[in-house]
């Protein structure tokens, strides 16, 4: 539950931080690749300690909180302002994206938070449950990879320049698997802990993977 608590959280974080876009040195990114590479950590975690039905819940899980807060967040935007407030346009521009960046972000997040949970858990079928820091960063550089590709092509094609969008896809793909690298010792470490304090690995090797199915048969 906390681990699947801290995944939403991160998410619906980097949302709210990718209306702003930041420079890397030369490099254009949207901010959320500050936090959002936690979310992928988290996602290795319940893979690997749970299993991929547990990883599968919680990914349709936080779609359905990000879907939740923009419904909100657009309710917030429309109702009336009380006259004293200034703060409407900050608001709308922090909270309201356009339908666009919307639909990228869910897409994006849908289909590599699912690559990154399908290819750790099949790597771990065929590894017999070994080499947890090969599977996290393969797993990652897939996932992250689609997650980058998707998002910023939907979101800006046609509104950037084709070498502007080649250069964010490159610079959000490479931080975030760079921060996964980073961390992999703690991630390794907490992998390790989590494992110890449920006392299980309920894995099943012998299980036969749907990507989005809720339940498997």
């Amino acid at each position: 539950m906390l681990a699947g608590i801290l995944f939403a959280t991160c998410l619906l974080i980097s949302n709210i931080l990718a209306s702003k876009i930041m420079m890397v040195g030369p490099w254009a990114a949207p901010a959320g690749v500050l936090i959002f590479p936690l979310a992928y950590i988290i996602n290795d975690v319940i893979a690997e300690v749970w299993g991929y039905q547990k990883a599968r819940l919680i990914i349709w899980a936080g779609f359905g909180v990000n879907v939740l807060a923009v419904l909100f967040f657009s309710a917030g935007i429309v109702v009336p302002s009380a006259a004293f407030w200034t703060g409407q346009e900050a608001f709308a521009t922090t909270l309201g994206s356009a339908p666009r960046i919307v639909a990228a972000s869910l897409l994006a997040y849908l289909l590599g938070s699912f690559l990154n949970a399908f290819v750790m858990s099949k790597f771990k079928v065929l590894t017999r449950g070994k080499g947890f820091s090969v599977r996290a960063v393969v797993s990652t550089l897939v996932g992250e990879g689609a997650d980058s590709l998707i998002f910023i092509t939907v979101a800006f094609a046609g509104i950037f320049p084709l070498n502007a969008i080649l250069s964010m896809i490159a610079t959000q793909a490479l931080i975030k698997t760079v921060y996964e690298i980073a961390v992999l010792p703690l991630t390794i470490w907490v992998v390790k802990k989590v494992k110890e304090v449920e006392g299980i690995d309920t894995f099943d090797y012998s299980v036969s993977y749907n990507p989005f199915r809720l339940k498997e048969i």
